[in-house]
């Protein structure tokens, strides 16, 4: 019965700091904090692999865009290629209007059809914000976090809900809707959250062992009805690898 004592007074002390371990991501400090570095030029596709057929840059913008004349039969995706992340924060904006998208990262591609078989963690979006926020992987486990809530996934995969966030419609209230916004990933070792104008909406603990630690970052456009994903101030923090990351 100890031992079960400290495994839940264990938790509930992980998530109930989340707050505080946010605020350490944000300032922590010292010779080796690295910076943001901007992947996304806003003026070409530079490093970044997606159709062009729907992939495009305006006005500063990263752009992914469909109509009732050109239409996806797939989900496709754009990735940027010049190199791989493991631990790392992402900080863009992002307006949708209409459909779906989502953010992609520690992704891997796959041996299907170019530009569509992608599999990976995906900070989702959709116009409608009933998604926006959430933690899904694309190809895999598919829902894993829902808006406002704590998840821990153990090493054999078996996932609870270990605390709460808040109420989802009063975090959905905290998205600008077809407004830009801003989105925050934080992926530190097995720890995950995503933040949508400075509020946290899932917070993660992902210990399953065959996880993807590292992969593509990228942006998908999702087929269905027509829409537009636009991506601006594209800016990301890496940190070095550590021995229990391996």
């Amino acid at each position: 019965m100890k031992k079960y004592h400290v495994i839940i007074l264990t938790l509930i002390a992980t998530f109930a700091l989340t707050p505080l371990l946010v605020a350490v991501y944000l300032s922590s400090s010292g010779n080796k904090e690295p910076s943001y570095v901007k992947i996304f030029n806003g003026f070409d596709l530079k490093d970044w692999d997606g159709d062009p057929d729907f992939w495009r840059v305006e006005d500063g913008n990263l752009i992914g865009e469909t109509s009732p004349s050109h239409e996806l039969k797939h989900s496709t995706y754009i990735l940027w290629k010049k190199q791989q992340a493991q631990d790392f924060e992402l900080k863009l904006e992002f307006r949708l209007t209409g459909g779906n998208s989502g953010i992609q990262y520690r992704s891997e591609v796959g041996e299907g059809e170019r530009w569509s078989d992608v599999r990976g963690y995906q900070a989702d979006l959709d116009a409608q914000d009933q998604w926006t926020g959430i933690l899904y992987e694309c190809g895999m486990r598919k829902f894993l976090a829902l808006r406002g809530q704590k998840v821990l996934i153990e090493e054999d995969g078996k996932s609870e809900i270990v605390g709460s966030l808040g109420d989802p419609e009063k975090l959905k209230e905290k998205i600008l809707h077809k407004d830009w916004n801003e989105y925050h990933i934080i992926a530190r070792g097995d720890h995950l959250l995503h933040l949508i104008n400075g509020q946290i909406m899932v917070d993660v603990r992902d210990r399953e062992s065959n996880r993807i630690k590292s992969g593509y970052l990228g942006f998908q456009l999702h087929q269905g009805p027509p829409m537009k994903i636009e991506f601006k101030n594209i800016r990301l923090k890496n940190y070095p690898q550590t021995p229990a990351d391996q």
